[in-house]
């Protein structure tokens, strides 16, 4: 398993699910939990999770417990939360459409700064209060603004290019819903795919292995 630092990527993908429970749990107006009460919710072991925390500090106190509201905050800092990142998104067809509404209500830290979209019909259209601008405006927005990630939510046919593109203008993450392996091409980029077709199959096999 690749590791960011000295964590394990498996760590690291487990932090976002913790941060989602707790803020859950702080909504209900839970003050504390304990590392037996939080692997009963989420279905982890106690030590797993002991594990996760202890691998960024140690965040709980013997016959207390965690704090709920400031472990979320301490996850968020470690997941970065805490910092506002510059977002375009490539592609506004429906894909792109959803996940520029989903930052922008679900994530404020993201900050939508740019949308693109390869239609030149499709240029001046006001979506979420931004312009869509041509592709072709890529190269000089980018260099302008310099954002901190791209969502690639065009056809996969276009997606090789406009990788190709955004690596060599700097951009350091992106968010893939191509089929394009982007980080297998270029990895020193940051990159996290939302293969929905992967979803499917694997959710057709377990309904498979079931009968």
């Amino acid at each position: 398993m690749p590791k960011l630092g000295n964590v394990s990527l498996a760590v690291i993908k487990r932090m976002p699910r913790y941060y989602r429970f707790l803020g859950d749990l702080a909504q209900q107006g839970m003050e504390r939990i304990s590392s037996r009460e939080l692997s009963n919710r989420m279905g982890l072991t106690a030590s797993q999770i002991r594990q996760d925390l202890n691998c960024f500090g140690g965040f709980g106190q013997q016959g207390y417990g965690y704090n709920v509201h400031q472990l979320q905050q301490e996850i968020g800092q470690i997941l970065g939360l805490n910092k506002r990142r510059k977002v375009i998104i490539i592609g506004v067809g429906n894909i792109g459409r959803s996940m520029a509404m989903y930052m922008t209500y679900e994530f404020p830290a993201f900050e939508i700064i740019g949308m693109f979209d390869r239609k030149e019909s499709l240029a001046g259209q006001i979506l979420l209060g931004q312009p869509v601008r041509p592709i072709r405006q890529l190269d000089e927005f980018c260099r302008e603004t310099r954002p901190d990630i791209a969502a690639l939510c065009l056809p996969t046919a276009a997606a090789p290019e406009i990788a190709a593109q955004l690596h060599e203008l700097g951009v350091r993450g992106v968010l893939n819903f191509t089929q394009y392996d982007v980080g297998l091409n270029y990895p020193e980029m940051d990159v996290e795919n939302i293969h929905l077709n992967d979803s499917f199959m694997t959710l057709c096999y377990k309904l498979n292995r079931e009968r």
